[in-house]
Formats: C-alpha cells, sequence, structure tokens
C-alpha cells in the first residue's frame, strides 16, 4: 500500500502558480443565513484580526470563507482538504488537490487513513493508526482544525466526525467548501509543494505501519476514542428490537425505499427496518451551505424525530450520514451515533446473519 500511495503521489508536480478569481477578493457579492463567527475578515482596511479559537463556538460546526481567509496562516490552525467522491463520479481527489486548493491546506486521504482489517470501504482505523494518521500530517492537539471539501459540504463533514470520534473538538467544517471558497474572490493554491506530497503518502504508510504492528513516531497527535459515536452491525441489528435511538438514513429516498440502484453495483438497494429516511442535500442550500437551525429542524419534525430522544445515523458508507450529524450538531444535539459499516454492510451481511 505504501509503494501504491507514492506512485500516486507522482501526480503531484509544483508549478507555484495562483489562480486569481476575477471576483474582489476583499468581497462577497452574496449574502446567506450561515453563522459566521465574530472574528471577520477586515482585508480591506489593512488590518489582520488576531486568531483566536476562542472566538468559535464548540457548538457552532462550521466557519465562513471570511473568517478563514482572514486566519489563513496562524500557526495553530491547520486546514484540511477532505474531498472524496462517489465512484460513479469519476472524479479523482488526489489528482484535483494539486490543481486547486486552499492556499497551505493539507490534504486527508479519506480512503488511506481507514481500516485495514476490513474490505468495507473507508471504515474508521483504530486509535493508534488515526493518531499515527495525523501526526504524520503534522496535526497537533493544540490545533485548530478547518477541514473542507470540493462539492460544498459532503465528504468534509466525515473527517469533522472523524476528529470528534478521536476526541479532536477543536474542528469544524468550511461552509459551502471550496465552491464558496472561490466565489467569494479568494485565491486558491495551484500547486504542492514537496513537503504536502510527503504528507500524504507519509500518513497512509503510517496507518501500514500500525497495521503491521511496527512502531510509528513521532506522535504529535493523541487520539482518544469515543464509542458513544460509533456503532456496529450488531448494535444496530439490536436496536430493531429495542428501539433505543432513532435510526436516519441519508441516503435519496429511491435508494432508501429499493427502486433505485445503489453506486456499488454489488449491494442492493433497501433500508434497515425501522429506520426513516431525511436525504442529506435536504440539510443545505443551493450554495451547498449548512441550513439556519429553523429550517433545519423542519426536516427533522417531519419525519417524527424528537431531538430529545438518541438518534442514529447511516447512510451508504458512511460517509453523508456525517452531513446529518453536522445539521444536528447546529441543532444542539451533541452526541449523535454514526453507523460506520452503514447500508454497504447492512445489505451484505444480512444475506446470511438477517
Amino acid at each position: 500500500m505504501g509503494s501504491q500511495l507514492m506512485m500516486r503521489s507522482g501526480i503531484f508536480e509544483p508549478h507555484g502558480r495562483l489562480f486569481h478569481p476575477r471576483a474582489d477578493p476583499f468581497h462577497t457579492s452574496y449574502q446567506t443565513s450561515q453563522w459566521i463567527p465574530r472574528v471577520m475578515a477586515s482585508s480591506v482596511g489593512g488590518t489582520r484580526p488576531n486568531f483566536s479559537i476562542k472566538s468559535l463556538s464548540m457548538n457552532e460546526p462550521v466557519v465562513s470563507a471570511d473568517w478563514l481567509h482572514a486566519n489563513l496562516g496562524e500557526p495553530d490552525l491547520k486546514v484540511v482538504d477532505a474531498s472524496w467522491y462517489m465512484p460513479d463520479e469519476q472524479r479523482n481527489p488526489i489528482k484535483e488537490y494539486p490543481v486547486a486548493h486552499i492556499p497551505g491546506a493539507l490534504f486527508f486521504d479519506i480512503d488511506g487513513i481507514a481500516d485495514r482489517t476490513t474490505n468495507l470501504p473507508h471504515m474508521l482505523p483504530s486509535e493508534e493508526a488515526f493518531a499515527a494518521a495525523a501526526s504524520a500530517l503534522g496535526i497537533e492537539n493544540k490545533d485548530g482544525i478547518v477541514v473542507y471539501d470540493g462539492k460544498g459540504i459532503f465528504s468534509a463533514a466525515r473527517v469533522w466526525w472523524m476528529f470528534q470520534v478521536f476526541g479532536h473538538e477543536k474542528v469544524w467544517v468550511l461552509d459551502g467548501g471550496l465552491p464558496r471558497w472561490r466565489a467569494s474572490g479568494y485565491d486558491v493554491e495551484s500547486s504542492a509543494s514537496s513537503d504536502a506530497i510527503l504528507k500524504v503518502s507519509a500518513a497512509s504508510e503510517a496507518i501500514e505501519k500500525v497495521y503491521q504492528g511496527q512502531t510509528v513516531g513521532p506522535i504529535t497527535f493523541h487520539a482518544k476514542f469515543q464509542p458513544r459515536l460509533v456503532w456496529t452491525f450488531e448494535q444496530v441489528k439490536q436496536n430493531i428490537e429495542d428501539k433505543t435511538h432513532q435510526h436516519i438514513d441519508a441516503r435519496s429516498k429511491a435508494r432508501f425505499d429499493g427502486t433505485a440502484p445503489e453506486p456499488r453495483k454489488e449491494i442492493k438497494s433497501g433500508h434497515v427496518p425501522g429506520s426513516k429516511c431525511i436525504p442529506f442535500p435536504q440539510m443545505l442550500d443551493a450554495s451547498q451551505t449548512l441550513l439556519p437551525a429553523d429550517e433545519l429542524k423542519k426536516w427533522f419534525d417531519k419525519e417524527g424525530i424528537s431531538l430529545e430522544s438518541p438518534v442514529l445515523l447511516s447512510c451508504g458508507t458512511g460517509v453523508t450520514a456525517c452531513v446529518l450529524a453536522l445539521g444536528l450538531h447546529r441543532l444542539g444535539k451533541l452526541d449523535v451515533a454514526v453507523y460506520d459499516g452503514s447500508w454497504t454492510e447492512w445489505a451484505t451481511r444480512c444475506c446470511y446473519f438477517c
């Protein structure tokens, strides 16, 4: 795997160029209803606000492009490109990263920073493996982390959730992602330094070493697994009988109903008995930013979901369920479990065990 990652890394060719969008870089030409942190950009006046993680609400899961632009480059802030796409989209995020990314952003490979003991896609790695991978990327526990992706809010929510699972709460999603960043008139970098290239490979190789029982170091990020945020196949199966948690599926209604095929051809469509469907796009507006709290709540109310009772989330492979987790986080519901194996595991295993 390590050698494969090195070959994949060969697509990174530093060009040292910056894209300069035509839009005025100091003016956002549209307004949204999303929450904006108290620290705002003031580039027009030539001043730069003091960076402070304390200025961000730990209960608010997103930050604006303006805030990120104002604080970009601060030593205790890491920006992470977590772009990932569905198989049928035929997009390669690792190849797209050096073409256009937020300046200084690290690349987080969802498929690479994953469990090596299962054939299921991008399952959570062990606590030790995640710590090794995050450390290889240069992330420390003192860092604030802003995660984004190439679609708006899609796979970034998964990495936001992963850091929460491993005990790091100082993590936010860039509202609207790379599209909002560029629409705001801010530069994107079209080069990848040799250091960035090495970190992509080093993170995956660190995972490999941990699963092979080898020593990895130095460790700069110490993970602390939060089991309440991750559910297994056995727990989901038991919940059908016990009904302790309201189970919400983030896939499309057609896939949920079994009338549309799954992106992975070997997987049949359908849903876990007793679960309800709230497709993840319903958490977002037309510009792919997170809806305000009152609009989010309407979708949960519509499906009869009580915010006073426990919630379990799933989707196809544990990625877009985290968009629902992001929405629930905005509503103040922080302890939300995600079924990591999601429908891909359920549909596969239930052929034999259900």
